[in-house]
């Protein structure tokens, strides 16, 4: 389902009024700073896939800033993955500046203040993702936000590319193939990012880096084995039990906590996906639950709501959608 925006439907004073709430509603509250006085021009498109979404910003240079008041009443948290297609944009966050040149893709956070600008006339790609949906396949996504990807080979050529060719087609598409296509897009994501030598390397030494990462990788594949152990892990990957528990202290868990963690976040996925036919009991075994009141007592105490809360939440809200 795509939504359109451009200021020619505005009227000359209005527009910069009509782009900073076109702007607010795709993403979320911020506040904007036009740099071209009074001819202000941009169009926007979002596409919608499932919980996640994709957008082309087309307009003149301006300045978006989030500030401490945007976040109060905000209770999701997501992550907005943009490429610049014409020319450069500058990024601030957390103390932190970074400079996005076309053929490139940086991370930002919606749950801090940030200034995002670009001086001259830009188009835009963005991908927005919820955290937890991120959380789900790239571990501690926030040590991601203010670092540039190459966009030009590889992984993260094809991630943008798929980004670039996805969207004309999602009109074409029914919902289910809405929501399987954002999913394989926050996959590519996954993968480009996790390809880089510096996300390997934030969380560690490299070498203890290279084998969390071999470790995390086996663990997803594998989540729906209900006798998934560390153990199995260990032999898999080729380490000792008392090492794979050492590496995941560093990080502050433990290896069955982290796979729970995991396990919940790929049911919190699949309760919220409109599509789904599966029971709760399914969806539970599906992801190596055995016991479903022992998993609605897991996913209470993660998410603070339980599994039928989070179905009729998601089914209230494509009913709406829908009249």
């Amino acid at each position: 389902m795509r939504v359109s925006y451009s200021t020619v439907q505005a009227a000359p004073a209005a527009r910069k009024w009509y782009w900073n709430r076109a702007v607010s509603r795709t993403y979320f509250p911020l506040e904007l700073s036009f740099h071209s006085t009074p001819g202000f021009a941009g169009a926007l498109d979002v596409w919608s896939l499932g919980d996640v979404s994709i957008s082309r910003n087309v307009s003149d240079g301006l300045v978006y800033r989030r500030h401490e008041r945007h976040l109060l009443h905000e209770r999701e948290e997501s992550f907005l993955i943009t490429a610049p297609e014409l020319s450069d944009i500058v990024f601030v966050q957390d103390g932190r500046e970074v400079r996005g040149r076309p053929g490139t893709f940086l991370v930002e956070r919606s749950h801090l203040p940030y200034e995002f600008s670009h001086a001259e006339p830009n188009a835009l790609w963005v991908l927005k993702i919820p955290a937890a949906t991120l959380r789900a396949r790239v571990g501690q996504p926030e040590r991601l936000a203010t670092l540039t990807f190459d966009a030009t080979r590889g992984i993260g050529a094809l991630f943008v590319d798929m980004i670039r060719l996805a969207a004309p087609r999602i009109d074409e598409m029914d919902e289910a193939a809405r929501d399987l296509t954002g999913r394989h897009l926050v996959d590519l994501l996954a993968l480009a990012v996790e390809a880089d030598d510096r996300v390997l390397g934030s969380r560690g030494t490299s070498v203890q880096s290279a084998h969390l990462q071999r470790v995390e990788r086996f663990i997803r594949a594998n989540l729906g084995m209900s006798g998934l152990a560390p153990q199995m892990i260990a032999d898999a990957c080729g380490i000792s039990v008392r090492y794979l528990h050492q590496l995941f202290e560093m990080q502050g868990s433990t290896v069955c906590g982290w796979i729970r963690s995991q396990r919940l976040m790929m049911c919190d996925e699949a309760l919220r996906d409109p599509t789904s036919r599966r029971s709760m009991s399914e969806i539970a075994y599906q992801w190596g639950f055995g016991d479903q009141a022992q998993f609605s007592r897991h996913y209470r105490a993660h998410f603070g709501r339980t599994p039928s809360d989070t179905r009729g939440t998601t089914r209230a809200g494509r009913s709406a959608a829908q009249r």
